[in-house]
């Protein structure tokens, strides 16, 4: 192992991530030391970055959808052995004795820690996780191809899993969370409408390639009215657009970490019993039910790959659009 590692280093909202020479950090009790493989760039990340979310801690290592080997551990973490392929997701960690918690819903925790935001995460060669939140990986997947799972993925589940059993699904930004929750969709034999940036062609076709049944701009109105819809898109003025194109009695699923400020509409797009709630980080639970479904490697991850020198290229094109699926650093 390294005495030194390289990390991308947050000092600042707003400010490009530098280049870092640290030493190696060592795990506490219930820590394992990673060597990361993979590590996926979120929105959240762009959040974090730019500062729409306030900082938690400064300077940061950000990242939260880490693919890595397990090289050393905590006294106290005997949960994986050297050598395992393990995945990092955002949950890094909960109090495990409120409400919340004893209930299962640590997701809701009020001293939950964050990978990437608590925690430095996986923009570094190295890094810690709790192994009490961390993921078994099925094998089908390899490094790259697994770790959007964690974020993209899981939450995409969790807010996938709050659309119940409707049958025609809208998803409000096609990225890397819905280029997955698309093909779950499609495998369980619901109909899935892309919505899009105005004049966003690529992102359309792209979600028609992965069995969407019409994709558009948002504001238009799908062919048919939606059971559910879930938005991806961190923008406001989407959720009466969704509304509006939504059925009686559906949902509409506010999916982001993120998001600006809803503004007012009708309450005749809210009335006819149509609901809007927003997804909450994620608990263990999500992790294994999700990774049972996909474990076979039915679902396809579509990654466009950058060295980690490249971290604010990655997250300038996430910014900017131009990613198809998601971006992965490999350091």
């Amino acid at each position: 192992m390294a005495a030194s590692m390289m990390a991308m280093v947050l000092d600042g909202p707003g400010l490009p991530l530098r280049p870092e020479r640290r030493p190696v950090p060592q795990p506490g009790p219930h820590d394992v030391l990673l060597r990361v493989r993979a590590c996926a760039v979120c929105r959240t990340d762009l959040h974090i970055v730019d500062g729409d979310l306030p900082p938690h801690r400064l300077p940061l290592v950000p990242g939260h959808e880490i693919v890595g080997d397990v090289v050393a551990a905590g006294a106290l973490a005997d949960r994986f052995a050297p050598g395992t392929r393990v995945g990092v997701p955002w949950l890094g960690g909960s109090c495990g004795v409120c409400a919340y918690c004893v209930e299962g819903r640590e997701n809701l925790c009020e001293q939950a820690l964050f990978t990437g935001y608590d925690r430095d995460g996986g923009f570094t060669e190295y890094t810690l996780a709790d192994a009490r939140y961390c993921c078994p990986l099925p094998a089908a997947y390899d490094d790259a191809h697994a770790a959007p799972l964690l974020c993209a993925g899981l939450i995409g589940y969790r807010a996938y899993a709050m659309t119940g059993a409707a049958r025609r699904l809208g998803l409000y930004g096609f990225g890397a969370a819905a280029h997955i929750v698309a093909q779950v969709a499609r495998l369980q034999g619901r109909t899935v409408f892309a919505f899009t940036r105005p004049g966003d062609l690529q992102s359309q076709a792209f979600a028609c390639t992965l069995g969407a049944a019409w994709a558009g701009p948002s504001g238009t109105a799908p062919p048919q009215p939606l059971d559910a819809a879930i938005l991806f898109a961190p923008v406001g003025a989407l959720v009466p657009q969704a509304l509006a194109a939504t059925a009686r009695g559906g949902t509409v699923v506010c999916a982001g970490i993120h998001m600006s400020d809803i503004p007012s509409f009708p309450y005749a797009l809210l009335w006819g019993e149509r609901c809007v709630r927003s997804v909450a980080n994620l608990t263990r639970a999500d992790g294994a039910a999700f990774f049972d479904l996909v474990g076979a490697g039915g679902i396809a991850t579509t990654v466009t790959t950058y060295p980690l020198a490249a971290a604010n290229t990655a997250l300038d094109d996430l910014r900017a659009g131009r990613i198809d699926g998601a971006a992965v650093l490999l350091p």
